[in-house]
């Protein structure tokens, strides 16, 4: 009797559930409530044209066997939009694991995409370089904003989901500020008397017992002089919320900014047209499913 091959198809809407319990399978560590929540965030998104809506999946007699989540936006690089895709959860049952490298090929190839990875595990950076990912982000700065005298004429706002209108913010910029205040993500703007400078902040979800760890990290913000000349008013505005530490991406120290630079963690990777900004990871995994 001859084998039959898995097949490969883009995930339909009837098949999350199936999804949601291949990744608990795969991501022992997340709850399926974890997943089911991230999918029906995925599900209710605006995207661009013809791009699948959750990615794809390798089926083998009528069953899940492989997923790849792909989540699509368009971003401004360099003044352009660009058609991004972030590169998600990834994950193979053992006896299926030799489809695995052409299954990411394939579900990867269009060249007007510039496809990147936030949360790439240390074993898999060779991997991806293989695969023609460059490195855009090497590591993570944490910083202690309240140390900074920048910012000491700004006054800071906070963004919620019901938010009907922030002088000076674009409104395709206001709607990406509600839409993660929605997602648990807080959302703040900065205003000088000149202008709103917009900040998402995404909040560490990791516990050590029962005490959350006292830091947030940059989601978005236009670029990271922007966080560095606010600094100081929004450390003012964490620090009796009981969050000190905002970490950020980063290359290097951040000249302006008191802190820590590290490469132990928060390598990031992108292949495709356009590099990827630095502390802009809106509508990312890091934002739909949490960190």
């Amino acid at each position: 009797m001859i084998a039959v091959k898995p097949r490969f198809r883009e995930i339909q809407e009837s098949d999350v559930d199936a999804i949601a319990d291949l990744l608990t399978r795969g991501f022992v560590h997340r709850s399926r409530e974890y997943w089911r929540l991230g999918l029906s965030r995925q599900g209710a998104r605006s995207l661009p044209p013809n791009v699948p809506r959750y990615g794809y999946l390798i089926e083998n007699d009528g069953k899940s066997v492989g997923c790849l989540l792909l989540i699509y936006s368009t971003k401004i690089i360099d003044g352009q939009a660009a058609s991004c895709c972030n590169v998600s959860s990834w994950y193979v049952d053992p006896e299926f694991r030799n489809y695995a490298a052409l299954f990411a090929s394939m579900t990867q190839k269009r060249k007007d995409v510039t496809y990147f990875n936030v949360t790439p595990a240390l074993p898999t950076w060779p991997i991806l370089e293989a695969q023609g990912f460059q490195a855009y982000c090497r590591g993570l700065f944490f910083s202690l904003p309240v140390l900074s005298p920048k910012g000491r004429d700004m006054h800071v706002e906070a963004v919620t989901r019901d938010t009907a209108s922030i002088a000076g913010l674009s409104e395709n910029e206001l709607d990406m500020l509600k839409r993660h205040a929605g997602y648990g993500c807080l959302s703040l703007v900065c205003r000088t008397a000149e202008e709103a400078i917009p900040f998402i902040f995404f909040s560490l979800r990791k516990r050590r017992g029962i005490i959350p760890l006292p830091a947030l990290q940059i989601g978005f913000c236009r670029e990271t002089a922007d966080y560095v000349r606010c600094a100081g008013a929004i450390g003012r505005y964490l620090l009796p919320r009981g969050r000190p530490i905002v970490i950020l991406d980063a290359n290097g120290p951040v000249p302006g900014l008191a802190g820590i630079y590290s490469e132990a963690r928060g390598r990031k990777y992108f292949k495709g047209p356009c590099r990827p900004r630095l502390a802009d990871l809106a509508d990312t995994e890091l934002a739909i499913f949490g960190m």
